[in-house]
């Protein structure tokens, strides 16, 4: 059996590929897994150190720029637009190679996470009769999903279907697929874990991450704030995984920033697979507001605060981020009043870690939102399908 799998363009799409494979691999370890990315992705070259990743390949793939609330003014933008058009000529030189590489490689079935090379891959393989199935992490579908939605097989979402406007006959609410590694773990595990990250076990974790790319105006929020929460909270260690684009810089900006006292107590990360053995010792997590890491400090019960980035399309994180609110399962702080407020962020985290109550009843919250086998209920969904279209799929493809 071969599946082909694809997603890309951020941290976001590829880590719950890469938790599906995995759960694919641990349900028939004979299947072969296929991972296409975008020519040029920053992230691209993760999905090959994967064990559960038996092939990778890239296509060409272009990028709609759109950004939320900028109406008119992003049309009259003559380097967005420029930008736009090259980038519709990648969508068709992608469309052809992944027409050339799905006929090579006959995969039973392709699930697309998302991201811009699901638009080549899914129109492809659409051309060539081959099953896939989509999936959004995000209340507001992604483009490149809604542009291949008509030819979708199923829809899989993380919210309860009546969200989307996909036919509700083929949509199926599953989750968001999110690594194992990303889990409840007791107090022994937390205190191991911590000595061996090399941290005390009275030290407290305050843990930000903007994703696997990082974000730079919430990079310098938490930098800016960075000597204030260490002095006023001897006993803190932040942990800023400022993502692969922003460490050089993130690094620079402490040494200068900080006395050596208080750069000791801040460790940089870039991109890392490890990033749950840090939010699993985290009191408090700082986050963006995207559908796989809420799903991921769902699982494992963290308290966090959240600082959507309001500028992507639809406002989707906006959207992610109050869903949360109402539940009263984060807290939230908008980026406008980050501007208005350079303090806010500071404050919120300092009320967090004067009440370990709070804390708690956060964490307790956003994990009753958790569905922790969203990755193995999609494997499932995948290998059924596959096994469905398998012998109809290959013949479709002999005759093109």
């Amino acid at each position: 059996m071969r599946i082909v799998l694809t997603g890309g363009g951020s941290g976001g799409h590829i880590t719950p590929v890469l938790a599906v494979a995995h759960q694919l691999k641990q349900l028939q370890p004979d299947c072969e897994t296929i991972y296409i990315g975008q020519k040029g992705d920053s992230l691209g070259d993760i999905p090959a150190q994967d064990p559960s990743i038996d092939q990778t390949y890239v296509v060409r793939a272009g990028k709609l720029r759109r950004y939320h609330g900028e109406g008119i003014k992003q049309l009259l933008d003559l380097e967005t637009v420029g930008k736009n058009i090259r980038d519709m000529g990648f969508v068709v030189g992608g469309l052809m190679q992944s027409f050339r590489l799905l006929k090579r490689l006959k995969p039973d079935v392709v699930f697309i996470k998302g991201g811009f090379v699901g638009v080549p891959v899914g129109l492809a393989a659409a051309s060539l009769g081959i099953p896939f199935i989509t999936h959004d992490s995000d209340a507001l579908p992604g483009l490149a999903n809604r542009i291949i939605a008509r030819w979708a097989q199923l829809h899989t979402v993380a919210f309860p279907k009546e969200v989307y406007s996909y036919p509700a006959e083929k949509t199926l609410s599953v989750g968001v697929p999110i690594s194992h590694e990303f889990r409840l773990r007791n107090a022994d595990e937390v205190a191991a874990l911590k000595e061996q990250l090399g941290y005390g076990a009275e030290q407290r974790i305050v843990f930000a991450t903007g994703g696997g790319l990082g974000a730079l105006r919430l990079n310098i929020s938490i930098q800016n704030m960075a000597a204030d929460l260490l002095q006023s909270n001897p006993e803190v260690i932040l942990v800023h995984a400022t993502g692969r684009n922003h460490e050089v810089e993130a690094s620079k900006c402490y040494d200068e920033l900080l006395s050596d006292t208080f750069r000791n107590r801040v460790v940089v990360v870039g991109y890392t697979t490890k990033l749950f053995e840090y939010s699993a010792v985290a009191d408090v997590v700082i986050t963006r507001a995207g559908g796989t890491s809420t799903a991921e400090f769902a699982a494992q019960s963290k308290a966090c605060i959240i600082v959507p980035n309001a500028m992507l399309t639809g406002g989707h994180q906006s959207k992610n981020a109050q869903a949360l609110v109402d539940r009263q399962a984060a807290r939230i702080i908008e980026e406008s009043e980050l501007k208005e407020n350079p303090g806010a962020l500071l404050t919120t985290l300092q009320a967090l870690l004067d009440d370990p109550q709070a804390i708690a009843s956060l964490g307790q919250k956003l994990h009753e939102l958790a569905q922790p086998d969203a990755a193995h209920r999609l494997a499932m969904i995948l290998l059924e399908q596959a096994n469905k279209n398998k012998h109809t799929t290959n013949e479709t493809i002999q005759t093109q």
